[in-house]
């Protein structure tokens, strides 16, 4: 993306900060693993967002008084010794022509530049990048930034960042949809290829693996999330991840599987029989949930709650499964359809998965993207089914982004019908 993006954003966060305060964001480094080994470095998103910068070790300092903004890049100083095990570090140059921020330092000055804003200025805010965390989760440089303040600056009061971050990155632009778009492209490619693959007695990571030598070879380097890939009784299980089982001849898989193209992802859900045929329970089963995904696309508008949309699914599938007797018509309808549908219907996506909704309840506008997402889950008959397209909100509904990944039952059995035996 263009460094104009990145600075347009950073001006409509500047705008929502108080006057007379400090924003730091950092890019984050990659955790420990065990010894001197560590994770995948995965950017901090919020970062990201503003400077276009994917490198560890980074930081942002954007001070706004009552008249100006201001912006500092700091960024590593250069190691040739670390260079020669490592690679490439970042260099200014560099950063300011993918940022659009003209100033930049070394990253180890950081706390001197702040201490010389406090100083010279009347700064009463600093705004830190805090997203809620699980409590387990390992302490971020920005949380550990908002203790030496606290302790050190018991007068500045410290604002929650992540919320404006939030609400700005929870409607896209045209470019991050075209990014999210030539994820979901890479994702389709990859469904396809288990379909033109898949045969009954081959494991479950077996199929999983036609996934992954598509996007290794589209050059994707990071998934949107550990792929899911369930046969038979497995895909009864929402977060089934171990993929490792034997699918049998006549069982319908279910595969949750997304690529990720410039940090942005793709998530999709397509349910197929291993075999390429439905049988007349499966059809019956998965054309109702084909229905309810239609019936929340149809609903999907800018003004929409997105509560509406859950309410819409269970009230579909409700009506649905007691068509067919799998619930009755007693007054515990909402609690008999939690046997067998128990999540949400939707989510932000984006930069992250399960990306950032705006702070609140939420109403759908333009420009927001996400997931439509309904399922069945039968355990006690093996069969789990959930059918997943990503759309963006237009001005008077929705466009499918995923709209050429076979999905009816007449379209998958007729592409499985040429697949590899």
């Amino acid at each position: 993306m263009d460094a104009k993006i990145f600075a347009d954003r950073r001006r409509r966060l500047g705008e929502a900060l108080q006057n007379n305060s400090l924003l730091v964001l950092f890019s984050g480094d990659a955790p420990v693993k065990s010894e001197d080994e560590t994770f995948p470095y995965n950017p901090n998103r919020d970062f990201y967002y503003v400077t276009g910068l994917p490198q560890p070790n980074l930081a942002l300092l954007l001070h706004k008084s009552a008249e100006t903004v201001s912006e500092i890049l700091f960024v590593q100083r250069p190691d040739p010794v670390a260079e020669k095990w490592t690679g490439h570090i970042l260099t200014t140059t560099e950063a300011k022509a993918t940022s659009g921020i003209s100033q930049a330092a070394y990253v180890d000055v950081l706390t001197e530049k702040m201490t010389y804003i406090f100083r010279r200025q009347p700064v009463t805010h600093v705004y830190l990048d805090l997203p809620p965390q699980p409590w387990q989760a390992a302490t971020t440089p920005a949380q550990q930034l908002g203790e030496d303040l606290r302790r050190r600056r018991p007068d500045l009061m410290i604002r929650n960042a992540h919320v404006e971050l939030a609400n700005l990155r929870s409607v896209k632009s045209e470019a991050e949809v075209t990014a999210i778009r030539r994820a979901i492209e890479v994702t389709r490619d990859g469904i396809l290829s288990m379909m033109s693959h898949a045969h009954g007695g081959m494991k479950e990571h077996e199929l999983e693996a036609h996934f992954d030598f598509v996007l290794k070879q589209a050059g994707v380097t990071d998934f949107a999330f550990p792929s899911i890939v369930a046969g038979g009784h497995n895909a009864t299980v929402l977060h089934y991840s171990e993929n490792n089982q034997v699918i049998g001849n006549g069982d319908l898989v279910l595969t949750d599987v997304g690529a990720q193209m410039d940090y942005y992802n793709g998530d999709i859900t397509r349910t197929f029989p291993v075999n390429g045929k439905f049988n007349q329970r499966q059809k019956q089963l998965y054309e109702i949930v084909l229905r309810t995904q239609q019936a929340v696309l149809d609903a999907i508008a800018p003004g929409v709650a997105y509560k509406d949309l859950n309410k819409r699914t269970r009230e579909t599938l409700i009506k649905e499964l007691q068509a067919i007797g799998l619930i009755d018509t007693g007054e515990n309808q909402d609690e008999q359809l939690s046997e067998y549908y128990f999540h949400n219907v939707s989510h932000s996506l984006g930069l992250d998965t399960h990306d950032v909704w705006p702070d609140g309840d939420v109403t759908l506008v333009p420009g927001m993207v996400l997931t439509v997402e309904p399922g069945i889950y039968v355990p006690e008959e093996h069969i789990g089914i959930r059918i997943e397209d990503n759309v963006v909100v237009t001005t008077d509904g929705c466009r499918v982004l995923s709209p050429d990944i076979p999905k009816t039952v007449d379209e998958i059995e007729a592409y499985m019908a040429h697949r590899d035996q």
